[in-house]
């Protein structure tokens, strides 16, 4: 360790894979999130269709659900013999089980409803006299969206991004079900310090994993209540 960061913990090769796993599987999980949020967020907060409430029903439903339960049903789905596993192997060469796209297919899953629940909330508070304006100024629909919409609900959706990296970096219930705990490969913070605490001697990895866990979190939390609290100013202009 370098003689200037005497204060940071000296972490063990398998602790810095476990970390740098779950830093890949995170990010994978919000990016791969991100598009369908915006466009699962807008349709919520702005357009009128039959089975509207079922399907917002449907997609925060990972947040009321075990997620031992999330990850079972990844598992008969995406699974090697499952419909879409076995389409999607088949046809494009992915496999998710037992790999580590399968522990970023489920941090986003589970992480999912708290970007879309931001999204949805910030296109909801956006004013909508600002829309007609650009209209009136002989932008498109799709011109509107992309110059004035996006742009004023990107706190919101910054916002999103935060919870939901944070959520997918500490994920453990539907990963584990879904893909094991295979280190290298599947196990991210979560399953390592789940594998310290049954070991002798592992609490020490263990407690560096945790406070690893817990600085992330605390971080992602004040960044998102800062850009909540900007949301609110900028709202509070428009009333």
């Amino acid at each position: 360790m370098p003689e200037f960061m005497p204060f940071l913990p000296e972490f063990t090769p398998e602790e810095w894979t476990a970390i740098g796993l779950s830093v890949r599987v995170a990010i994978t999980a919000t990016l791969a999130s991100l598009p369908v949020a915006i466009l699962a967020g807008y349709a919520l907060a702005r357009w009128s269709f039959p089975g509207k409430t079922l399907l917002n029903g449907l997609l925060h439903l990972p947040l009321v659900l075990p997620p031992v339960v999330t990850g079972y049903f990844l598992l008969l789905a995406f699974g090697r013999q499952g419909p879409a596993g076995a389409f999607l192997y088949d046809t494009l060469g992915l496999t998710f089980s037992f790999r580590w796209t399968g522990a970023a297919l489920a941090a986003a899953v589970m992480s999912f409803p708290l970007m879309l629940r931001a999204i949805r909330l910030s296109f909801e508070t956006i004013d909508r006299r600002l829309e007609r304006a650009a209209g009136t100024l002989g932008a498109g629909p799709m011109a509107t969206f992309f110059t004035v919409t996006l742009p004023l609900a990107a706190p919101g959706i910054l916002v999103g991004v935060i919870l939901c990296f944070a959520k997918a970096l500490g994920e453990f219930g539907a990963t584990i079900t879904f893909v094991s705990n295979i280190p290298g490969e599947t196990q991210t913070i979560p399953s390592a310090i789940y594998t310290y605490t049954q070991v002798p001697g592992g609490e020490a990895s263990a407690l560096r994993l945790a406070a690893v866990s817990v600085t992330i979190a605390l971080l992602a939390l004040i960044a998102s209540e800062v850009l909540s609290q900007k949301v609110l100013k900028r709202t509070s202009v428009f009333e």
